[in-house]
């Protein structure tokens, strides 16, 4: 009996202490490695990432809403809006003028000319006063020079770049690429074009190089009618829409800008001079003599710069600038400036690219080309953008993800009629979107449908049906005939008789 409780207390203490090198043994990878941890350990990282993702999504509500969120009380005032707009214009327009200050390398070191005398007023060339009876003898002497084939008045798109290579290799790349949207829209549309990379006067740098660019070519081109600048950095977004020429029939400047801002509040963004038509007549001469006062490299850009700002509501101190000089001479100059110049606001002769680029895969669904407004912008201008800026700043991957998607989704109103577009906005690749056809211009089709005529065709008039047919066609026709010509002969015969 004793014994048996000896046995009995040793197997009790065993088992206590099983028992316990069991517990010390245990980890929770045990229980995780089972397959009812495993699904509890995927539960709750889909619940993390749940909330991760939540987090995130009230992060871009708030930056997208503004600081009123989505309980914010209606909708933003009309007036924050404008002030908005406002505001972006500046920082635009100061983008560029410090996108236009030369780096490395300076306009005098590409042209030779004579000195000017900063003691003078500086002049673009001999002053010129009769340019329209020049131009009407001239198109007298050659008539139709001024038109179009279709009977348009003869426009010249005029565009440029630097004269040396980008110390970024991929600003040359979208420098080629805007080259080829310019040939492509002038193509389309019967414009003559002219891609400038000279120096023509290098006291006219940067932005006023294109006064003594538009000089040459009104002097050197008297055929043509209107002459149409655009920035090297502006692209043609809506390949189908062409200007509205017969509406600015009274006016020698056409320029986009905005009523209001430029002559009710007298702002120096109340228009933009980075996409504009110039009519070739002698007004233009004149306003172009008037503009180039202000714009020679040095201290007389400086102060005009310091009169400007001085004359235009919130224009910063800057050194003067072509945009700024024409607003103060529209609204401080000759009554004849302002009279012929039409503010173009119906639709996007320039349009800012942070406004419209994030659109376009919304337009593509919603709208077609042809509108040249919001629902599908004329031209977009990526002011601000430095694409010859060597280094890479998240702002300049920006612009250069940006100019892809724009061209891409102009050429893509170019490559549909050859069955192609591009896979992506993003992307340079391509992919075909119609089978090629053997009768690519449908005239097969055409044809045997107008050879399948009918015999009621062939016997009540058989003259035309047999020139209408094949050889192959011609046998009942030519039978037809032989018996239509012997009832014509009877019949001669029988009025003659």
């Amino acid at each position: 009996m004793l014994r048996q409780i000896q046995e009995s207390a040793m197997l009790r203490q065993l088992s206590q202490d099983q028992m316990k090198a069991a517990l010390h043994s245990y980890h929770p990878s045990r229980y995780l490695a089972t397959p009812k941890g495993r699904k509890m350990v995927k539960t709750l990282n889909t619940f993390k990432i749940t909330i991760l993702c939540g987090f995130i999504t009230l992060l871009v509500l708030r930056g997208t809403l503004g600081p009123g969120g989505m309980f914010s009380s209606g909708a933003p005032q009309v007036t924050d809006l404008r002030e908005q707009i406002i505001k972006s214009q500046r920082a635009r327009v100061l983008a560029q003028v410090d996108e236009a200050i030369p780096d490395e390398t300076t306009a005098s070191k590409f042209v030779e000319e004579d000195e000017w005398d900063p003691s003078t007023p500086y002049k673009l060339g001999p002053k010129i006063t009769d340019w329209d009876s020049q131009r009407e003898a001239w198109n007298a002497l050659n008539p139709g020079m001024n038109r179009t084939v279709d009977g348009k008045p003869k426009t010249l798109l005029v565009s440029g770049s630097q004269p040396g290579p980008c110390a970024n290799p991929l600003g040359d790349f979208y420098h080629l690429k805007f080259l080829k949207n310019r040939i492509d829209y002038a193509r389309l549309h019967g414009l003559e074009f002219f891609y400038n990379m000279a120096t023509f006067e290098k006291e006219m740098s940067s932005f006023w190089a294109k006064l003594p660019l538009l000089r040459k070519m009104m002097l050197n081109h008297p055929g043509v009618e209107w002459i149409w600048w655009m920035d090297s950095d502006a692209i043609f977004t809506d390949m189908t829409f062409e200007m509205p020429m017969e509406k600015y029939a009274k006016s020698n400047l056409v320029v986009h800008g905005f009523h209001n801002l430029l002559f009710e509040q007298h702002r120096w963004i109340g228009l933009n001079t980075g996409s504009f038509l110039i009519r070739n007549c002698q007004w233009s001469l004149d306003l172009l003599d008037a503009l180039a006062p202000f714009g020679p490299e040095g201290i007389t850009r400086v102060e005009a710069g310091k009169l400007l700002t001085a004359k235009l509501v919130e224009r910063p101190v800057f050194e003067a600038d072509d945009q700024s000089a024409l607003v103060y001479l529209i609204l401080y100059g000759d009554p004849t400036w302002k009279a012929k110049t039409h503010i173009e606001w119906e639709f996007l002769l320039h349009g800012y690219w942070k406004y419209v680029v994030y659109n376009y895969e919304e337009l593509m669904a919603k709208n077609h080309p042809g509108f040249g407004d919001e629902r599908w912008p004329f031209v977009t201008h990526f002011v601000g953008c430095k694409p010859c800026k060597l280094g890479a700043t998240p702002e300049n991957d920006e612009c250069f993800k940006q100019m892809e998607r724009a061209f891409n989704f102009a050429d893509n109103q170019v490559l549909e009629k050859y069955g192609y577009t591009h896979a992506a906005l993003g992307s340079f690749k391509t992919q075909k979107i119609r089978r090629d056809s053997a009768d690519p211009l449908g005239l097969k089709q055409d044809a045997s449908s107008a050879r399948r005529i009918d015999k009621q065709t062939i016997k009540s008039d058989p003259f035309t049906a047999k020139l209408e047919l094949t050889e192959q066609d011609t046998e009942e026709v030519t039978s037809q005939l032989d018996i239509t010509q012997e009832r014509q002969r009877l019949n001669n015969l029988d009025l003659s008789e």
